[in-house]
C-alpha cells in the first residue's frame, strides 16, 4: 500500500480554451472537474495502476466533501482529516499548444490541534504502508519545519518516506534524510541557489541535495527527462511524446510510476518517465491506467548527457 499525504489538497477544474485573450469572453471547448494536490494525483496513479493507496488529506465545507467523493469513484481509500476551512478550488486553462494557465487558491489555515490530528492520522496508516508519499506545498498554519517532522515521526515507525516539495519546506526536511526527494528543475535551482541550464547543472543540483541529506533524488527535467541520483548509481531517462495536451499532474504520475515499480534503481526510473510521458498526452489531470504507458518509447541509461542544454532552462 502507498499512503499519501497532501497537506493542502484542493479542487481542480480545467478548462481547454482555443486561445487565452485577457480581457475577453472566453468559451471552453471541455471541462473537467478532479481532486486535487500533488499527493491526490499520485493516489490517482497508483490506484489506476491497480495498487492499493489511502490518502490523507485535510477536508473542509462542501469542495472538501466533493474531493472525499471523486476519490471514493476512482477506488481511493481516503483518510480525511477535518478542517474548519473550506477546502480550496483550483482553476487551469489549457490551451491547444499545451501551455497552461493555473490559478491556485491559498487554502484554509489549519489551527496546531488540526495539524496535529493529521500527524495523528498519518501515523494510524504509516504501519501498513510499503512508501508515504508527502506531496504538496504547506497550508496556512503549518511551518516550514512541519514535514520535517513528518518525515522524522515516519523513520521511526520503519516507512520510507517520498517528499515532493519545495522551497524553505524542502531544505528543512533534508536534514531528516527523506529516502527520495523529487524536485523539478526550478525547484532544483531554487535548493541550491544558481540557475540551471544543462543535464549537468541539474545533476550537479542534485549531488547537492544528497550532500544536504537526501538519500535519492528523482528530478523531473520536464521536456527534456528525468535523473535519478542515489547510492546505487546515477540514471538518466527520456521518452518520445507525441504531443503536449497537459501537464497537470505528469510529475506526481511520474512519482506514482516510480513508487509502484519499487521506489529505487533504473527499472523504477523507466517507470516514472512512462508515467509522466503518458500524463501530458492526457486531457487535465487525467492519470495514466496501464493501457496509456508506452515503454517502448522510454530510454533509461546510465550515460547521462551533461552538455545537453535544457529545453527550459531554470533560473
Amino acid at each position: 500500500m502507498i499512503l499519501t499525504v497532501t497537506p493542502n489538497p484542493s479542487l481542480d477544474r480545467t478548462y481547454e480554451v482555443p486561445a487565452l485573450d485577457r480581457g475577453e469572453v472566453l468559451r471552453a471547448t471541455a471541462e473537467r472537474m478532479d481532486p486535487g494536490g500533488k499527493g491526490v494525483n499520485v493516489s490517482r496513479a497508483v490506484a489506476a495502476a491497480g495498487r492499493r493507496t489511502v490518502a490523507v488529506l485535510p477536508l473542509g465545507g462542501a469542495p472538501g466533501a466533493l474531493v472525499a467523493e471523486l476519490l471514493a469513484g476512482q477506488g481511493i481509500e481516503v483518510a480525511p482529516v477535518p478542517v474548519a476551512g473550506a477546502t480550496r478550488s483550483n482553476i487551469a486553462l489549457a490551451e491547444p499548444d499545451g501551455t497552461l494557465t493555473k490559478i491556485n487558491a491559498p487554502g484554509p489555515e489549519l489551527t496546531p490541534v488540526e495539524s496535529q490530528s493529521l500527524l495523528s492520522t498519518i501515523r494510524t496508516h504509516a504501519g501498513a504502508a510499503a512508501w508515504i508519499a508527502c506531496c504538496g506545498s504547506l497550508p496556512r498554519g503549518l511551518a516550514p519545519e512541519w514535514y520535517a517532522e513528518l518525515v522524522a515521526r515516519a523513520h521511526l515507525a520503519g516507512a520510507r518516506i517520498a517528499l515532493d516539495t519545495s522551497g524553505p519546506s524542502l531544505l528543512a526536511a533534508l536534514r531528516e534524510r527523506p529516502d527520495v526527494v523529487k524536485p523539478n528543475a526550478e525547484e532544483l535551482a531554487q535548493a541550491v541557489g544558481r540557475p540551471l541550464a544543462t543535464v549537468g547543472d541539474a545533476l550537479k543540483a542534485a549531488e547537492e541535495l544528497r550532500t544536504y541529506g537526501a538519500r535519492a533524488v528523482l528530478a523531473s527535467l520536464g521536456a527534456d527527462g528525468q535523473l535519478l541520483v542515489s547510492d546505487a548509481g546515477t540514471y538518466f531517462g527520456s521518452a518520445a511524446v507525441t504531443a503536449v495536451r497537459s501537464n497537470v499532474g505528469a510529475g506526481d504520475a511520474s512519482l506514482a510510476g516510480f513508487l509502484t515499480a519499487g521506489g529505487e534503481g533504473p527499472d523504477a526510473l523507466a517507470s516514472a518517465v512512462a508515467h509522466g510521458a503518458a500524463a501530458v498526452q492526457l486531457p487535465g489531470s487525467v492519470m495514466p491506467s496501464p493501457t496509456d504507458l508506452d515503454p517502448s518509447a522510454v530510454t533509461v541509461t546510465a550515460d547521462v548527457p551533461m552538455d545537453r542544454p535544457l529545453t527550459e532552462p531554470a533560473s
